[in-house]
């Protein structure tokens, strides 16, 4: 059982609870620096040894290229939101937590690219005291036009 969904699910107990506070607050600020282009802010986040799979795009690994990606792909071009009452979080004993959810990106003053929406898994390891994300995958990446 996920610790519970966005959508305000009641937990069993306060620690899956607290746990999912805790991703939701990772995820609100590693998306803060991501749409505002923060790049030191994002990086902080992200371990050295990143996996990063794309079903576009593939299989990237470490921070560095990660970040370069970022740059100058996403910067200024992209921005993403979480769709509500999508974020589900799980306990990985020993290591940290799994995040699954969907989010949406949004082209600011490109409204003719229109929104897209993927599902994302990402895991996220407490070590040292940090959390960082170590594994992301971002999947079935489609438009959110409903119409065509």
């Amino acid at each position: 059982m996920p610790t519970h969904a966005q959508s305000g699910a009641v937990p069993s107990d306060a620690q899956p609870d607290s746990l999912f506070k805790t991703v939701q607050a990772l995820d609100t600020k590693l998306f803060d620096a991501y749409n505002q282009c923060d790049l030191k802010t994002f990086g902080s986040m992200i371990a050295d040894d990143l996996e990063f799979y794309h079903d576009k795009t593939g299989l990237s690994v470490g921070k560095a290229p990660f970040i370069a990606a970022i740059k100058q792909n996403i910067c200024g071009k992209v921005h993403r939101t979480l769709v509500p009452g999508s974020m589900e979080v799980y306990p990985l004993k020993g290591y940290g937590a799994v995040e699954i959810g969907v989010h949406r990106f949004t082209h600011p003053g490109r409204p003719q690219d229109g929104e897209g929406e993927a599902k994302f898994i990402t895991l996220w390891q407490y070590k040292d005291g940090t959390w960082k994300v170590s594994r992301a995958i971002s999947y079935d990446h489609e438009s959110a036009a409903k119409d065509k």
